[in-house]
């Protein structure tokens, strides 16, 4: 027989430029680990903390959670651990869908930054115009 104390499930989330491989490993007391650092420390505000703990707040079970994030800016690595953490949790009980669906938590948000044109000083933003 397996040892089933080792089994983990794994998900990524995505937002902006920035991957989150996520593992969720049921424990005794729900813990996070963010790029070997506690999540206190890898993200010091309180508010992007509850982003990363929203999946989490209806659910009864507890959680070790150990994440690898890459790229993009600190808030939008909240957003994709938060993405996949929610991926994770369906994996692991599908009856957790439809409420993390219903919250959006579910949903890879797309939004991004646009390319920058050719002719443009930005995306959109056009040089200045002179008559003569």
């Amino acid at each position: 027989m397996e040892d089933t104390s080792s089994k983990y499930i794994q998900a990524v989330g995505r937002r902006k430029t920035s991957v989150a491989r996520v593992r969720i490993v049921p424990a005794s007391k729900s813990t996070f680990v963010v790029n070997e650092k506690e999540l206190h420390a890898y993200f010091p505000t309180e508010e992007m903390q509850m982003l990363v703990k929203q999946p989490l707040s209806d659910i009864s079970e507890k959680f070790k959670i150990t994440a690898h994030i890459v790229g993009g800016g600190i808030h939008s690595q909240a957003e994709a651990m938060r993405h996949g953490i929610a991926r994770a949790l369906v994996a692991f009980n599908i009856d957790l869908r439809r409420p993390l669906k219903k919250e959006g938590y579910l949903k890879r948000d797309p939004r991004s930054k646009e390319r920058r044109k050719f002719g443009l000083k930005k995306a959109r933003k056009s040089p200045q115009w002179s008559k003569r």
